[in-house]
């Protein structure tokens, strides 16, 4: 499997339980204590299922080898709205900035690296293991890498060793821990403030910047210039949200995060109408799709969306980063039994697949993460 650039799509961000943080700056808060901002889990979910339509239906490759065709040939009126799914990676990368720094804000680092660990390794482990065995059997047509490889996997340091992805979607799992070690290393570590947040947010972003124009491998992976604005993003907004709507500082950290991610967005997903290619991308679109997954937070951000505070949301949340593990590879498992084995037609298999990696999705997070994820923590962190 080729490493995947920012057009291969992928979201998420795997936040711990997405929760108001108390303080008499925000306004329109309950003193009693923190509650869940389940509108964003919700968003979490929209995020991945964006991601899902794209590797299912939005591109070639090992996909089209499962529907027996290029996906445009079974989704012709779909298959160019599919495309844009990639962009949920972006949206992710924004929910991501935001609830880092809301969840790394008064946590000592011992305890905020406990969180992230135990957050996204147990369903993580169980996803290329099954993977890996899904791969490994004689009647599936895609082939298990060799067990070095899948050794290596269970670091999620596969991409910068060099070695081969189980999953083709963790790409964005590296990119979340270079984020995650530089908010911890500036913002935690000393202890996060309002001004040591502004900071953090207008020095990467003038770094990412300056790695951009220098063209030097190292700075563009410690930096990383085309993913840093949205991440960055969202940061912006949690400071809205923590400290209100009349914060221009805060306002600005987010315009030019989006200006630059719009950049960053247009520079990597548009190309030329071609005959050749899979579909075309236009640039206002993807631009519009960049602005509505701000805006988005930002309405949560903001206390807009208050009023979508539906319980089965949480689920969606905890959902989605299991959803987001399984859904690519094992999907093309599925497809292919469904599409060629039963005969489903096009628009049955993709729902029915997409139902099935969350009924899968269900069960990673009953059965490991609930079980494993606080045992993890507590023996990263015994004194909590």
């Amino acid at each position: 499997m080729s490493a995947p650039q920012l057009t291969t799509g992928a979201p998420p961000v795997a936040p711990d339980l997405v929760t108001t943080a108390p303080g008499p700056a925000i306004r329109g808060r309950s003193r009693g204590g923190p509650s869940r901002l389940r509108a964003l889990d919700g968003l979490r979910l929209l995020a991945a299922l964006m991601v899902a339509a794209y590797h299912y239906g939005g591109r070639n490759g090992e996909i089209a080898q499962a529907w027996g065709g290029s996906p445009a040939h079974q989704f012709p009126t779909a298959a160019p709205l599919f495309a844009y799914g990639c962009l949920g990676v972006q949206i992710f990368f924004v929910i991501s900035g935001f609830v880092i720094c809301l969840s790394g804000w008064g946590r000592t680092l011992r305890a905020f690296i406990a969180s992230r660990i135990s957050r996204l390794y147990p369903a993580y482990w169980a996803a290329i293991l099954l993977v890996t065995a899904v791969f490994a059997l004689p009647w599936v047509a895609y082939k298990a890498l060799p067990p070095s490889e899948v050794l290596t996997n269970l670091t999620m340091l596969q991409q910068p060793l060099g070695a081969d992805r189980v999953l083709g979607v963790c790409w964005t799992l590296w990119a979340e821990m270079r984020f995650y070690a530089l908010f911890a290393l500036c913002v935690v570590l000393p202890g996060a403030t309002r001004r040591r947040v502004v900071l953090f947010c207008a020095g990467w972003t003038l770094a990412a910047a300056l790695a951009q124009a220098a063209h030097q491998p190292f700075l563009d992976t410690v930096l990383m210039p085309e993913y840093a604005p949205f991440f960055i993003g969202g940061i912006g907004l949690y400071l809205l949200h923590r400290y209100g709507a009349r914060d221009p500082v805060a306002w600005a950290i987010v315009l030019v995060s989006w200006l630059t991610g719009q950049h960053h967005a247009v520079a990597g997903l548009w190309h030329a109408p071609s005959a050749t290619a899979f579909s075309y991308r236009s640039t206002a679109v993807i631009i519009a799709v960049v602005t509505l997954g701000f805006a988005l937070v930002a309405a949560v951000a903001l206390g807009k969306l208050h009023w979508a505070n539906w319980r089965w949301l949480t689920v969606a949340g905890a959902l989605t980063y299991p959803f987001y593990l399984v859904h690519e590879h094992l999907g093309w498992v599925v497809v292919r039994a469904l599409h060629h084995g039963i005969g489903l037609p096009s628009y049955a298999t993709l729902m029915l697949t997409v139902a099935l990696m969350l009924l899968l999705a269900w069960v990673l997070h009953r059965f490991i993460e609930r079980p494993l994820t606080p045992a993890l923590k507590r023996s990263i962190d015994p004194r909590r």
